[in-house]
């Protein structure tokens, strides 16, 4: 059965579940699940713990896990096995092994697989199906731009600390996307013996620590958030990553957008967490009419060459006049970008 991770507690309390399934991007929210239901097991009497991992250049020591949970009698001690599985793929053994497993698990055998994020098609899949069917499944999504001031205030409360609406505002530009830096920043606050919370004070305490991805910055500049597009364009220059990757989810993004107002045209499958902005910035744009998305296929042509060294220049400069351009909808130094 498919449960949010902030129900987990609650059901926990009801008693535990054969199996367990974690799955989902965000580390700090699947590790305090994980951490929650370890500890509900040890509580149980689970004596016992032993830890399997399954990834592409390791078949998956299934043999050896069934003969752990195989290794059942009247006087062994009750068992957690957990099977983690960074890549979420375990093969068609292990999709078999896995189906077997969720059947054996029961009162003395708790069974705790560990994924990444699944994608679509995965969470379709049987073993997927098969272990859901037999316990709880726990999806830690990763916290939107939107839910993310709520959670803040949520976890400061757990902490014991009130914030203002500015202590929010400013610690949600610090730590936007990294919700472990997030709660560290919360318990420094606390630690420092703070209750009510202003910005001067997260200000002096917090450290620049977002993190971000180029799905993030789709989304500021599908939004029309020209300020956090070039925020998160600059961390992610910051955290090296590569201006290709960033190029290439740029040119994705304007693809869809051009394509929704091309009477007819089919859009390609969906790529990204974004598919439901395309539609309102198609919108916004649409009265820029051709010029304007020819001067961004111009844009991105130069942004182009200048990642492969085939023109002169900065790439991250090329990137944030055409980040600026596509989230504001207003073409600058045109002059520049027609010449190059």
């Amino acid at each position: 059965m498919k449960t949010p991770p902030e129900k987990l507690a609650g059901a926990l309390q009801r008693g535990l579940a054969p199996v367990y399934l974690l799955s989902g991007p965000e580390p700090l929210t699947q590790g305090e699940a994980g951490d929650a239901i370890r500890a509900a097991t040890r509580l149980a009497g689970f004596a016992e713990r032993e830890v399997f991992f399954v990834d592409r250049a390791n078949s998956g020591p299934w043999d050896a896990i069934f003969a752990s949970a195989q290794a059942m009698s009247l006087f062994a001690a009750r068992r957690l096995i957990e099977i983690r599985i960074p890549g979420g793929k375990p093969g068609t053994e292990g999709a078999k092994a896995l189906q077997e497993l969720a059947s054996l698990a029961g009162p003395d055998l708790t069974l705790l697989v560990t994924t990444g994020e699944l994608d679509w098609t995965t969470q379709k899949s049987s073993w997927v199906q098969a272990l859901d069917a037999a316990g709880i499944w726990v999806d830690a999504r990763a916290v939107s731009v939107t839910q993310f001031p709520a959670w803040l205030r949520s976890r400061a409360l757990a902490e014991g600390i009130t914030l203002d609406d500015e202590a929010v505002a400013a610690l949600a530009q610090h730590c936007e996307g990294n919700l472990l830096a997030a709660v560290q920043e919360l318990r420094k606050l606390a630690l420092a013996g703070l209750r009510q919370v202003s910005v001067l004070d997260v200000l002096a305490s917090s450290a620049q620590s977002s993190r971000y991805d180029v799905t993030q910055l789709g989304e500021a500049v599908l939004a029309a958030d020209t300020l956090r597009a070039l925020r998160i364009l600059a961390g992610l220059r910051a955290e090296g990553v590569e201006p290709t990757l960033v190029l290439w989810a740029l040119w994705q993004e304007l693809r869809m957008v051009w394509l929704s107002l091309v009477p007819g045209a089919p859009l390609p499958g969906v790529w990204s967490r974004n598919r439901n902005l395309i539609a309102p910035a198609a919108t916004r744009l649409r009265p820029l009419g051709r010029a304007f998305f020819a001067h961004l296929n111009q844009r991105l042509a130069v942004a182009d060459r200048v990642v492969k060294g085939r023109q002169s220049g900065n790439a991250w400069d090329q990137l944030a006049m055409l980040v600026a351009e596509f989230a504001s909808g207003r073409a600058v130094l045109r002059e520049t970008a027609t010449a190059a």
